[in-house]
């Protein structure tokens, strides 16, 4: 990754933990209401494996559908507030940068939200190899991101389509890797990895894909 970039994405969204429901979400009660419906739909089953889960509104409802949740995020901060949501469900959250961490076993299926978008194309192939690893026979992925169309909201930097910058509530301004693929491009790219994909967009602003190793 552009590893600049990817140290300042961990500091953000340490920092964002505390605001970032609001600011990603807006009506969080309408969201919550979405979600569940999105999950509901696509059934995530046995040992769930999620990337990046924040402060756990997907998490919360992964768990009710699955055998059991192991939640991988580089953000203690965001852990903290996901284990509160979580309380008393079968997660087990772990601090971890996911390029860097080690899985105990293999999954049934690996879930990530909004985060696809920050894996950039130098390591895109690398993380689905990790994916591919992870999983176990039968297995699949499941994700959801934004479409696109969502790209108007971002500060992208002078000659760069996969850095943007972007401020807290503090001021502080910190530089990520955002890059938005198309239901299209990732069905394509997918493939040529060695992976059946079917991606769609569900509202105006998401994605949701569903992916299985060839």
């Amino acid at each position: 990754m552009h590893e600049a970039a990817q140290r300042s994405q961990i500091t953000y969204y340490r920092r964002r933990a505390a605001e970032y429901d609001v600011t990603a979400y807006g009506d969080l009660a309408a969201a919550d209401a979405r979600i569940a419906a999105l999950v509901d739909e696509l059934r995530p089953a046995g040992d769930v494996l999620e990337i990046a889960p924040g402060t756990g509104i997907w998490t919360e409802k992964l768990a009710r559908l699955a055998r059991t949740v192991t939640a991988v995020d580089a953000a203690p901060e965001m852990i903290e507030i996901a284990r509160q949501r979580v309380h008393g469900q079968a997660v087990e959250f772990v601090v971890a940068d996911v390029f860097e961490w080690v899985p105990p076993r293999r999954f049934d299926t690996v879930f990530f939200s909004a985060w696809l978008s920050h894996v950039p194309d130098a390591s895109f192939a690398t993380f689905w190899s990790l994916l591919r690893d992870w999983l176990r026979a039968e297995g699949r992925v499941v994700f959801v991101d934004e479409l696109p169309a969502e790209a108007g909201k971002e500060a992208f930097l002078p000659g760069s389509s996969e850095l943007v910058q972007r401020q807290l509530a503090d001021g502080s301004r910190y530089r990520i890797v955002k890059v938005f693929r198309s239901p299209v491009d990732l069905e394509r790219a997918l493939d040529r990895l060695g992976w059946r994909a079917s991606v769609r967009p569900t509202g105006t602003d998401w994605l949701v894909g569903e992916a299985w190793p060839a």
